[in-house]
């Protein structure tokens, strides 16, 4: 199987310097250095990717295929299927390398940037029921106008973090779902939302009036699309939805929940394909090396599985705004120790409010980078980030309140790994808050390396979390009024 040139980083090829300003502002620096000076080569584009070459049939994409006999209008086999999401992944692969971002700590800093610029107040513990507030930079971009239904697209300006380059089905039609119903796996009818989801044009999907969908099988989302909930409240149920080997999806502003494993079959992905798929798992949202993904203001609950898992080499994500009740396992970013595609997984994670009923994996990396910035974790049981095989964890900015339990009060936990091995690890707190015990185990040694300095970024302390993500959650607007 083709594999991924990537970047090899190392926490050792690290270096942090963190200085506690006056007042309630702190500031980061990180040094970066690559240990290979070979940079990825460029997407060449779908046309040129697509059928450029396949990858062997033990890719990790091979499993999600069944052999079984012929259903529908067009004729179907497991090698001709294998084929399409081989050559799928091929096209991923490109794109992801070209999302994969060689300076994260630029990216880090742009956010950092944007949130020096936002305007925040201490929390109030009521609900709100006052005047539109956007109390963070992502909002702020679009919330509080009353133009909001009628300018839908301004979202797709909106994106902070490592998905800042996601437009979704910004260059498209609106396209509105009219029947909830999921009865059609083949040939959709028009008015749903799976119709919508497989158009092979980027399309920005809107909702008609408040529905329930009860997914029949996983809902397999095509590139460049935008599921926007606003206007109307949204609930995804019954079965996950699949990001595999796409590029720019906005999923936004719904409610996710008692997604359960299903058995598979014929499912169409695009307009232009069907074909046999196995069991999908029972995740709320399942991303398979897929880049350039923004998830935002979404409520998510009640999965089987993950609530989000981005595993095979996905890239350029951002979460945000997103509250997480009533789960175990709430978010795995790489899910094998031996897939070093992850080893180009970027990951944004912001602004959420992790709430009652929580355990674990919130999140739970390998390999990458992630930033876990200005999140509200209230409730865990066991523990709150983890991960293992030398992932680097910036968590900068968060409130954590520790359990009762006092075997739980660590916030982080390295899985399968002695000390002697993740010493060495970048996993830094800056500006964190702990509450009722709770503590972050840093890691990540001295390096005999020289580093140029960057600029220093100020950045909200976690004191502010409470404000920054009060309004988390799928929201509830009006068209013709704020939202």
């Amino acid at each position: 199987m083709h594999m991924l040139a990537t970047h090899r980083v190392r926490a050792k090829d690290i270096i942090m310097m963190m200085q506690m300003q006056r007042g309630e502002e702190f500031s980061m620096t990180i040094a970066w250095i690559f240990i290979s000076k070979e940079r990825p080569p460029p997407s060449r584009g779908p046309a040129a990717s697509a059928f450029s070459s396949t990858s062997s049939p033990s890719s990790p994409w091979s499993p999600r295929l069944r052999r079984g006999g012929v259903l529908g209008e067009e004729a179907h086999n497991a090698t001709a299927d294998e084929a399409h999401w081989e050559r799928r992944a091929e096209e991923a692969r490109s794109f992801n390398r070209a999302a994969y971002v060689s300076d994260p700590v630029a990216a880090l800093n742009r956010f950092n940037a944007d949130m020096l610029r936002a305007t925040t107040r201490r929390r109030s513990l009521a609900r709100y029921t006052g005047p539109c507030m956007a109390t963070n930079p992502i909002d702020r971009c679009w919330r509080c106008r009353g133009d909001w239904a009628t300018d839908r697209k301004r979202l797709a300006r909106c994106v902070c973090g490592f998905g800042h380059r996601t437009v979704g089905g910004a260059a498209g039609k609106i396209y509105v779902v009219t029947d909830a119903s999921d009865d059609e796996m083949i040939i959709p009818r028009k008015g749903t939302l799976r119709y919508g989801v497989i158009q092979d044009r980027p399309t920005w999907i809107v909702f008609a009036r408040d529905m329930i969908i009860q997914l029949r099988q996983e809902l397999i989302v095509n590139h460049n699309k935008t599921i926007d909930g606003r206007g109307a409240q949204v609930h995804i149920t019954g079965a996950q939805i699949t990001l595999q080997g796409v590029q720019h999806v906005i999923i936004h502003s719904v409610h996710i929940h008692h997604s359960v494993p299903h058995g598979g079959g014929m499912i169409r992905d695009s307009k232009r394909h069907y074909g046999l798929r196995t069991r999908s798992d029972g995740d709320g949202i399942s991303i398979m090396s897929s880049s350039n993904i923004w998830i935002d203001h979404v409520s998510m609950s009640n999965c089987s599985d993950g609530l989000i898992d981005a595993v095979s080499g996905s890239t350029a994500i951002t979460i945000s705004n997103g509250h997480f009740t009533k789960h175990d396992h709430v978010m795995l970013f790489g899910a094998s120790n031996s897939d070093a595609q992850d080893e180009v997984m970027q990951i944004t994670v912001a602004f959420n409010h992790f709430g009652k009923g929580l355990v674990q994996r919130m999140p739970r990396c390998r390999f990458g980078f992630f930033h876990v910035v200005n999140n509200d974790y209230t409730h865990w049981l066991m523990y709150a980030i983890g991960g293992n095989m030398n992932p680097t964890i910036i968590s900068q900015g968060n409130r954590f309140i520790a359990p009762d339990d006092v075997n739980a009060k660590e916030v982080t936990k390295r899985e399968y790994t002695p000390y002697d091995e993740y010493k060495e690890w970048v996993w830094k707190s800056q500006g964190d808050v702990m509450m009722n015990g709770a503590f972050f185990n840093e890691s990540g040694g001295q390096n005999e390396r020289s580093y140029d300095q960057l600029d220093f970024i100020p950045a909200k302390h976690g004191k502010y979390v409470g404000q920054l993500t009060k309004f988390a959650g799928a929201l509830n607007c009006h068209v013709g009024m704020p939202c």
